[in-house]
């Protein structure tokens, strides 16, 4: 536990160096852009913009500061909306989250229900869901946003395509968000619940003329699931990252949204905040899943 905690800190203190260093390293002056973009600006008005956000300071003596700001809580100023960055995040990341989990939902239903019903029926049905999840996979979110806007929203008319923070709107985002995510769960459970139903273990009670039914959720299934929560953990993880494209194509006012509208206008201190959120949240959701793998199943346990 020491050990996986250690990690994480490392990770994370590492990622964070990235992202500010990553941050002053885009085309320009940071100076230029911190004065808001005015012309004809003069050397004294551009030496007092270095002083109040220390940019005569070394590189690494800006990043402690930063870092230790970050810590307490302190995400700067945006340069664009002139609020604190993390009232922002505040006020943005509840529709952001409700996407998420909402698609999450989305896929871990459909996604495990399509990989157990490929796996036990297999021939045809097998066929038809392994080509249909490799065709999810080959489309692009953006292509997928336009042709539900296209189809559910502006023809048939039966979801709001912008805005909003209800359920009825986050629907085709959410739709839009998982279908990757739900051929990735398919795969893996049909995956994994072939490799069970050929141990030994499985033989043996299909031998004692228990129904096949049980089989397959008592032993098959559940055997199963130390890869499908894994993965399921790994999707959910990434999600973060992925509604920068959707809630820009449904017109969300979430933390990808900010993310977007931050690098086009230079925002450095909403930028570097919203990718150390999602880097965050990754590694946090991947370090939950590998500490409940031991309660999913037993076999994975080792000696502390």
């Amino acid at each position: 536990m020491v050990r996986k905690l250690a990690g994480l800190l490392v990770t994370l203190l590492a990622t964070s160096f990235v992202i500010f260093g990553a941050s002053y390293a885009a085309p320009g002056d940071p100076v230029t852009f911190l004065a808001g973009g005015k012309e004809n600006l003069t050397p004294e008005y551009l030496a007092a913009v270095r002083a109040e956000y220390h940019l005569d300071d070394p590189f690494l003596v800006q990043y402690a500061r930063w870092l230790g700001d970050a810590v307490t809580g302190d995400l700067g100023r945006s340069t664009q909306y002139n609020d604190q960055v993390f009232d922002l995040l505040l006020a943005r990341l509840p529709s952001t989250l409700g996407l998420v989990a909402y698609a999450a939902v989305l896929f871990v239903v459909f996604g495990v229900a399509l990989g157990v019903l490929a796996a036990v029926r297999g021939g045809r049905t097998d066929s038809a869901v392994v080509a249909g999840t490799t065709f999810a996979t080959s489309v692009p979110p953006f292509v997928v946003a336009t042709a539900l806007i296209s189809l559910f929203g502006v023809q048939l008319g039966w979801f709001p395509v912008m805005g909003g923070g209800s359920l009825w709107h986050l629907t085709l985002p959410a739709v839009t968000l998982a279908l990757g995510a739900l051929a990735i769960i398919s795969r893996v459970t049909r995956q994994s619940m072939v490799e069970q139903r050929e141990l030994d273990h499985v033989t043996v009670a299909r031998a004692s003329g228990l129904s096949e039914r049980l089989i397959v959720v008592r032993h098959v299934l559940r055997g199963a699931l130390g890869p499908i929560v894994t993965m399921c953990g790994l999707v959910t993880a990434g999600m973060l990252a992925g509604t920068v494209t959707v809630e820009t194509a449904f017109g969300l006012n979430g933390v990808g949204s900010l993310l977007v509208n931050a690098i086009n206008t230079h925002d450095f201190p909403v930028t570097q905040a919203v990718m150390l959120l999602m880097v965050a949240a990754y590694i946090l959701v991947t370090t939950l899943v590998d500490l409940a793998q031991p309660l999913i199943d037993p076999r994975v346990r080792r000696p502390a």
